[in-house]
């Protein structure tokens, strides 16, 4: 049996390997990790005084939990302190770098410590999503015995990325990104460490905050292009770090972005809310951070256009054109110039009034076809296609709004009886919708206030769009109603 810090059983060992190298080549992100609680930095609601999880370490009782967070802020780092206090053994094992007969061995190992020894293993997973749901479950049985603590680290919403049967045994506990001022203290500090930055390099505050604005919340991000921007500078034979050798070392970062990720739905929301928001600038700016990271300009594209609708409706008419045409365009045109049609679009859709009175509608409609199912086409809007139906009182009373004064049959109704009177579709005071609501308005006074037309014989006025009825081709057609 290993010792409770060894090597992985069967798995690459996370925490040990870079301890075997030459300090010269393990790099300053990796030395510059926290060694105990009061290391860390950036995460007061995690491991500040009396948190749940501080108090969890210090007593050795840690549950199994999963450590969600973006990259550099240190949810293997919290890994390492609980390896370093936990008197159980600790099994470091990589989901990207392992597999499955490993991680059997592993739960084997720890079955046996347990009914030998009576000891606990804890088990650290990195990268957890990386396992599919069936190989997730291969850890339910031996958490609910208490063969091991898992404790998973991932980069992914653990709402997307983990089952539920498995999501119920953990806490989760989540990481923020770092803040600036964090990362600017770890910066400083490795320039004084003994296992940070080597060379006796000097940069002032003003190009470090450079380094921590650049990291985006990643803390090893920014010790990464700390080292990367003391290289260039000894390379020239400096000991100074310029601003030169900081934007140098960035010169290839990359938007923190996953296309299929939480992190697409977050930025994909802020975009529209932004333009629902009437909000140009924000709209513009979310844009382009997803077209930068990558994301699939169809896929914005085909967003804009359910937004034109869903969001502006009938208040401009004229940005369901502009979407689609912008969609049209692009399919055309492509990148980069495409990206013109995009932005123009984009800007206009956050500029045009608003109105949800289409959805709306839509959506009381069928709540009422839900609850009372398929009502009855009432009998005057029904097509007599045969004498039978006509005989049946089939189109009977109905009236063709052409003939009628302004092109409106007053007191005509259309809903199903038990719906008379109903009114789903009501538009708002803003933009081209303040037009329809004053006619709309007028039309529904007009149709109450008038009085029931008289029942008028069905072979006297047909609805225009019924066939002649096969039962009776000699039948007279009046041709004013065709």
């Amino acid at each position: 049996m290993a010792s409770r810090r060894g090597r992985s059983l069967g798995g690459p060992n996370l925490f040990s390997a870079a301890e075997k190298k030459n300090k010269i080549l393990i790099p300053m992100a990796e030395r510059m990790r926290p060694r105990t609680i009061a290391d860390v930095l950036g995460q007061p609601h995690v491991v500040g005084e009396g948190k749940l999880l501080t108090n969890a370490i210090l007593a050795d009782q840690v549950p199994s939990m999963i450590l969600w967070g973006p990259p550099g802020a240190g949810k293997t780092s919290i890994a390492r302190i609980i390896a370093a206090q936990s008197r159980s053994r600790f099994v470091p094992f990589s989901a990207v770098l392992g597999g499955i007969p490993e991680l059997r061995l592993i739960l084997q190992q720890a079955q046996e410590r347990k009914d030998y020894e009576g000891g606990t293993t804890i088990l650290f997973v990195d990268e957890l999503h990386r396992f599919n749901r069936a190989q997730q479950d291969a850890f339910l049985p031996h958490i609910e015995d208490g063969t091991i603590v898992l404790i998973g680290a991932t980069t992914e919403n653990p709402s997307f990325a983990i089952n539920a049967p498995l999501l119920s045994r953990c806490r989760v506990i989540r990481f923020n990104s770092l803040p600036e001022e964090a990362i600017f203290e770890l910066l400083k500090r490795s320039l004084d460490a003994p296992e940070g930055l080597e060379g006796g390099f000097q940069i002032d505050d003003e190009t470090l905050q450079l380094v921590s604005k650049a990291a985006s919340g990643d803390a090893r991000r920014a010790l990464n292009s700390l080292e990367v921007a003391a290289h260039e500078a000894k390379r020239c034979e400096r000991t100074q770090i310029t601003r030169e050798d900081v934007i140098q070392s960035n010169a290839q970062s990359s938007l923190r972005y996953d296309k299929t990720g939480e992190e697409h739905y977050n930025v994909v929301s802020a975009f529209i809310k932004s333009m629902r928001g009437s909000d140009p600038d924000a709209a513009i700016y979310w844009l382009m951070r997803m077209i930068e990271a990558g994301d699939d300009p169809v896929f914005l594209l085909r967003r804009m256009m359910i937004f034109a609708s869903e969001d502006i409706g009938n208040a401009d008419p004229r940005a369901l054109d502009v979407a689609v045409a912008a969609d049209a365009a692009f399919q055309r045109i492509g990148l980069p110039e495409g990206i013109y049609s995009i932005a123009q679009a984009a800007i206009y859709l956050a500029c045009a009034p608003k109105s949800n009175a289409v959805t709306t509608a839509f959506r009381t409609a069928q709540e009422d076809i839900y609850k009372r199912g398929a009502l009855p086409v009432p009998l005057h809007l029904r097509n007599a296609v045969t004498g039978l139906m006509r005989s049946d009182g089939y189109g009977s009373g109905y009236r063709f709004p052409h003939d009628e004064q302004d092109g409106v049959a007053m007191g005509e109704t259309y809903l199903p009886e038990q719906l008379e009177g109903t009114e789903y579709y009501e538009p708002t005071d803003r933009g081209f919708e303040k037009t329809i609501g004053e006619r709309l308005r007028w039309i529904r006074a007009q149709r109450k206030s008038a009085p029931a037309p008289k029942e008028v014989p069905s072979t006297e006025k047909e609805d225009p769009s019924s066939p002649a009825s096969p039962a009776s081709p000699a039948s007279p057609v009046n041709p004013t109603t065709e």
